[in-house]
């Protein structure tokens, strides 16, 4: 269901974009996809299953690079220990032991 739906939002795209579309088109185009799908679906799987692994990659690279390097850089530049597992003097992190207890209010 998933590969037929996909093949036929794309091929909605097209026949759009071009300013051929028609129902009739699309319909035989969906039934189509999906019979071809559920008689071809072992030799399909095992492909899909390798296109699955090299997109999870490529998508974990994508994710690494973009995301967690540069949250790593601006802790160091702004020298954030998340972990909180030493305590700089130039640091952004609030320092607990310093907060008096006259500047607490209880909530209730």
């Amino acid at each position: 269901m998933a590969v037929t739906l996909g093949f036929s939002f794309w091929f909605f795209i097209i026949l759009n974009s071009v300013n051929i579309f028609s129902i009739e088109i699309f319909l035989i185009f969906i039934a189509t996809v999906f019979v071809l799908t559920q008689l071809l679906s072992l030799k399909i799987e095992s492909l899909l299953n390798y296109f699955a692994i090299i997109n999870t990659k490529i998508f974990l690279g994508i994710t690494f690079i973009g995301l967690i390097i540069p949250y790593g850089i601006f802790f160091k530049i702004l020298k954030i220990d998340p972990l909180r597992t030493k305590i700089e003097g130039d640091s952004y992190w609030l320092k607990i032991d310093k907060i008096k207890d006259s500047n607490n209010w209880k909530q209730y």
